[in-house]
Formats: structure tokens, sequence, C-alpha cells
């Protein structure tokens, strides 16, 4: 009898965590035309940029409506953006950047090893509201609160030919846009890495990256990261690139 109370308990709180999730997508429908989805994109990014501000370490942090602590913080908005024709925005922080830096280029013969925050969201329009709905808030990679240490070439900035070459792989799945964000590696030009900083060095984040779906995943299949969909979701990189060396001549793109 016991265990029949805590079958039918464990289900209700899984019903009750499952119908809050489900209750939140099923309130927003995603719009056919793709212009909307663009349009709504935009519109979250810059209610985005103007929510949130970097804390002395670079991190990304949500204005406090209660704490004054951080009333003297300048919002994303605030500190030189930069949109690209593409929609990309990047922002550079400023006294975190390499002097002299490695360049990074986006045509893949560049080698990163990088202390990252990755963080994916669905634009969404709620009674004439636009705006990153908390519900869709997700982690595509976290180094900086979870793994602890730089990682090399994550896979969607730098998918291996041992990866894109697998004979079992679908025809999808042998194309570079399957696995690679192209707005990362195009925002990323637009910044240096420094040269081997050492793994136990206190991060000291460069700035964000901020790329709408249209030059993420879009609507098309992707890589399965996290066993979430991220069609249709903006990215946000919050990130220090702790080495930047040419890739290998045997690692390069074929």
């Amino acid at each position: 009898m016991k265990k029949i109370f805590l079958y039918i308990l464990a289900g209700s709180l899984c019903f009750t965590a499952c119908k809050k999730d489900g209750d939140d997508v099923a309130a927003f429908t995603e719009p056919e035309d793709i212009a909307t989805r663009n349009s709504y994109d935009e519109q979250a990014i810059q209610k985005f940029m103007d929510e949130n501000y970097l804390d002395t370490q670079g991190n990304i942090k949500a204005f406090s409506t209660t704490d004054t602590a951080d009333d003297n913080y300048k919002k994303l908005s605030q500190l030189n953006p930069v949109k690209l024709p593409s929609g990309v925005i990047y922002i550079k922080r400023d006294g975190a950047q390499p002097n002299p830096g490695k360049p990074i280029t986006d045509d893949g013969k560049t080698q990163i090893r990088t202390m990252i925050r990755a963080n994916y969201y669905l634009a969404t329009d709620t009674d004439g509201n636009v705006a990153f709905g908390s519900a869709y808030t997700g982690s595509l990679l976290n180094t900086i609160d979870g793994l602890g240490s730089p990682l090399t070439d994550p896979m969607f900035y730098y998918v291996r030919n041992s990866v894109l070459n697998n004979p079992n792989n679908s025809d999808v799945a042998k194309k570079r846009s399957y696995y690679e964000i192209e707005g990362l590696q195009e925002g990323l030009k637009y910044f240096t890495g420094y040269d081997n900083k050492p793994d136990g060095d206190p991060y000291n984040l460069q700035g964000v990256i901020i790329v709408p779906s249209k030059v993420a995943f879009a609507r098309d299949p992707h890589y399965n990261y996290n066993g979430y969909s991220l069609q249709n979701r903006c990215f946000v990189f919050n990130f220090e690139i702790y080495n930047a060396q040419t890739r290998p001549v045997e690692q390069e793109k074929k």
C-alpha cells in the first residue's frame, strides 16, 4: 500500500511539473511566417539587452527590481553593442580584452579553448508582449558554473571531421550546419583570444555574442545536443577565449 501511495505521489509531481512547462508551450504558437519569427527575435533581444548587465567578472546578470546594488551598472544596450548585417550582436567588455591578442577567424582555421556560458531562448508573443520566455531558457553548455575548466572547440563552434564523416551519418548529419552555429563563428572574429592562458587562472569574461535564430539553427534539423529542439531559438554566448591557435592542418575543414 505504501508503494502504491509513493507511485501516485511521484506521478502527481511529474504531472504537475510537466503541466507547468506544457502550459507555457501551449500558450504560444510558432508563427508560420519567418518574417514574424525574425521580428520576435529582434524585439526580444532588445528587451534582453535592456534588462541585463555585466557584473565585475563579465557575467550576464538580470537587473533586480528589489535590490539597489545593481543600480550603477549599465544595461547591455548601453555597452556599445554592435549589430552586424546578419543580425548578430556582439559586445566587447572594456578592460577584458587580451593585449596583444590572437586573432580568431571564421573559416574554421582557429582552434579555441574557452570558458563559456551558452544559453538559448525562444522569443514569444504573449498578449502583445514579445520577450524571451523563461520556460524556454536552457543551457547548451556551461563551463563556468558547470565543468569549471576551459573547453577546446565546442562542437557548435567547430565540429571535428571524425564526427562529420562518420559513415553512419544521415545526409543531413554530414553537413557542418547541422552542428555549428554560424552566428557564433561570425561574432567571434571581432574578438581576439589569449595565447595559452593557464586553465587555473580565474575567468574574466570578454563579452557577449547574441545570435538570432536565423543565423543559428533557424528551422533546420540539428544535432541533438541536449534532448530539446533548438529550432527558432536565439543564443546568448558569454565567454572568454583562454587560447586561440592556428588549427592543425589535419584537423581543418575537408
